[in-house]
């Protein structure tokens, strides 16, 4: 698959892009699975890696660095959604990839599936360095499916030079709507969007009320005509350049922008929020899962992990990587937020099929008409 266009600005989906270029060759040496040796001479002999993964979130340096260390090729495509991503396996594709990228909620429709590896925790080092929520996530309870490799939340980006009160909770994008007209991005994502929507009404990211999630729709109805797109990414240009006031996005661009930006500032809205991970998984049939695991070792190295968020300011699930930081991002509330912030915070939980299919209905009726 063609890459898709880049923006001018890292998207969440690009975690591994530099994740890596810090000690990759030791990390690499020192993950390979017992008894296997150094093929950097191999001449391209051995069985490639086959990932799937988020569009903008793979880099060739980085591949490059694990073929030279263990001669292993890697060979990579991409996907926009963790819905694609499942469609694709649902027709076969775990017979053709040996890493997947999903997020925490697709981990368990994945596993409720069967379409994912138990792992084989004794190939795996660095699992203890893992902070207490993901040492047993709810979404995957004793990592049996998943390693975490990135966490954050979502929520709002704006130009603090316009907005005069600025945003604090999701009520805002309603409360100010005549003056967001036109100016007002939301994410590409029917989750994350009518998720928020239903956040902003008191009710759960996850509900499956069909009166909930018809008053979430009914309510993005009233807000469509401020909207100036559904847009995960690809807007960046436009909020610095003031043509853009406000922007829901994931942390990852909440915490880089304004570093770069300073009249741009990112919030957690008060009444909650979603709370994301995004893992590393195995499909129950990889070709090449040895690979797959030292691909794993590579990943949770806390190095490269650590020097991930200096970069991409991503938060890491890893205690070593958390400690290798600086204080000024050890500290920082948006990107490691407190527990009185956590608290009001909610992971996606899959949905049963009638909520599942409420959801598209309602989605596609707001972002085609």
């Amino acid at each position: 698959m063609p890459p898709r266009p880049r923006p001018s600005h890292l998207s969440r989906r690009r975690f591994l892009r530099l994740s890596a270029a810090a000690g990759a060759a030791v990390a690499v040496a020192n993950c390979r699975p017992p008894g296997d040796s150094p093929k950097a001479n191999s001449g391209g002999s051995a069985r490639p890696l086959h990932i799937y993964t988020w569009a903008d979130y793979v880099d060739d340096e980085v591949f490059d660095r694990f073929t030279q260390a263990t001669g292993t090729p890697v060979e990579v495509q991409t996907y926009d959604s963790n819905e694609t991503m499942l469609t694709k396996m649902q027709a076969g594709g775990g017979q053709q990839f040996s890493i997947l990228y999903p997020s925490d909620y697709m981990v368990q429709q994945m596993a409720g599936l069967g379409l994912l590896l138990s792992l084989d925790h004794t190939q795996l080092k660095s699992l203890d360095d893992l902070r207490d929520p993901w040492r047993s996530p709810i979404y995957d309870p004793n990592n049996a499916h998943s390693i975490p490799l990135s966490w954050g939340t979502t929520g709002l980006i704006y130009d603090s030079t316009k907005l005069n009160p600025p945003p604090t909770d999701w009520a805002y994008l309603w409360e100010q709507q005549a003056a967001l007209t036109g100016r007002l991005t939301l994410l590409d994502d029917v989750r994350e969007t009518l998720g928020a929507t239903l956040a902003s009404l008191g009710y759960s990211y996850n509900t499956t009320n069909p009166q909930h999630i018809e008053a979430a729709f009914k309510r993005l109805q009233e807000l469509k005509p401020a909207i100036a797109q559904f847009s995960s990414f690809g807007w960046e240009d436009q909020l610095i350049a003031g043509d853009l006031d406000l922007c829901m996005t994931y942390s990852h661009l909440g915490n880089t922008l304004p570093a770069q930006h300073p009249h741009l500032q990112y919030i957690i809205p008060s009444s909650g929020t979603s709370l994301w991970t995004d893992t590393m998984v195995i499909p129950k049939d990889a070709p090449n899962p040895e690979a797959a695991y030292a691909w794993l070792n590579f990943m949770m190295q806390p190095e490269n992990a650590a020097f991930a968020v200096e970069r991409l300011r991503f938060a890491t699930p890893s205690r070593s990587a958390f400690n290798l930081l600086p204080a000024e991002l050890q500290n920082s509330k948006t990107l490691f937020p407190p527990e009185s912030v956590l608290a009001n915070c909610e992971g996606i939980a899959p949905l049963d099929q009638a909520a599942s299919d409420l959801f598209d209905r309602y989605w596609t009726e707001l972002t085609s008409a």
